[in-house]
């Protein structure tokens, strides 16, 4: 880590990284919150496939997320090279994106929209808590 001359800017990259780690956490809980209901319909309702297919493509969506914080924090640290981490971001791509496949191997070709839209939420809502955060100040 490179070394900090002043004491204000160290607490304000501290306090930026503990934002950061709070918002990690509740998008985690606030996906699960959203989806797990949404699921519940689906599942109890004529589709209790499309409910698994929600869940999965969440939890998917969930692990993504967190991978791709994981590399971007090991590479800015500098215990990652940039080959490295190519390669991670390519065998998470190919190891996550496979299972919406899955879904529709399950069900219906258009199921696979579920299993994405699932997989695309915890993205958007962690999207809209840095909108949030930046606005609030």
């Amino acid at each position: 880590m490179a070394e900090i001359g002043d004491n204000t800017q160290g607490a304000e990259a501290s306090a930026a990284v503990d934002a950061y780690i709070a918002r990690r956490r509740s998008v985690g809980f606030r996906s699960f919150l959203l989806l797990v209901p949404v699921a519940v319909v689906l599942a109890v309702s004529r589709f209790p496939i499309f409910g698994f297919d929600l869940l999965l493509g969440g939890a998917c969506g969930l692990v993504n997320m967190w991978l791709v914080m994981r590399n971007n924090e090991r590479l800015l640290a500098g215990r990652r090279s940039r080959g490295v981490y190519g390669l991670m971001n390519v065998v998470r791509i190919l190891g996550i994106g496979i299972v919406p496949v899955f879904s529709a191997v399950t069900g219906p070709w258009w199921s696979m929209g579920i299993a994405l839209a699932g997989f695309f939420t915890p993205l958007a809502l962690y999207s809209l808590a840095l909108r949030q955060e930046y606005s609030t100040g």
